[in-house]
């Protein structure tokens, strides 16, 4: 269930700035929280997969460790793409 070409690239050009653009921080975070919700659904259905919760939890790590760098490094867009993503409320 990863995300299709489609919705990766439509992903990018929403929050990295073009299509191509997959080296984004802001586009990367914006993948890495589709998938988490993905995810996260799939867990619901199936609460004895541990090896995917364990996959869930590298994501987040992952998704954190972007979210801190974006945030030394540009606050500005920090703030905007966690409003825009409705995260760390």
């Amino acid at each position: 269930m990863p995300l299709t070409t489609e919705k990766k690239a439509g992903i990018f050009a929403q929050y990295g700035g073009a299509a191509t653009n997959t080296g984004s921080i802001e586009g990367q975070i914006a993948a890495i929280t589709e998938r988490m919700a993905q995810i996260a659904n799939h867990l619901q259905a199936n609460k004895h997969d541990f090896s995917t919760h364990r996959g869930l939890m590298h994501l987040v790590g992952r998704r954190r460790r972007l979210l801190n760098y974006l945030q030394k490094h540009n606050i500005k867009g920090y703030r905007e793409l966690i409003e825009k993503l409705g995260i760390r409320k």
